[in-house]
């Protein structure tokens, strides 16, 4: 996946996810929303269904809510930069 300075992957066995589970992505930060939408596409190509994101902090004003949508967002901290 792209982000704003390069490029990088992410990697995950073919049976972490079974075909039908709903996932809950969870990480520490949200800034753009790269890196979590690149995870839920990785989860969505195995059959998981996204059912939202959660963050410890969420940097809001460089929009990564918006990346994710429609899926629900939840952030334990949210700080404008």
């Amino acid at each position: 996946y792209d982000l704003e300075y390069g490029s990088d992957s992410l990697e995950v066995h073919r049976d972490a996810v079974n075909h039908g589970s709903r996932v809950v992505l969870i990480d520490d930060l949200l800034a753009t929303g790269g890196t979590a939408k690149a995870a839920g596409d990785l989860i969505a190509k195995l059959g998981g269904e996204i059912a939202g994101y959660c963050f410890l902090v969420e940097l809001t004003e460089l929009g990564g809510e918006n990346k994710l949508s429609p899926h629900p967002v939840w952030s334990v901290v949210k700080y404008e930069v």
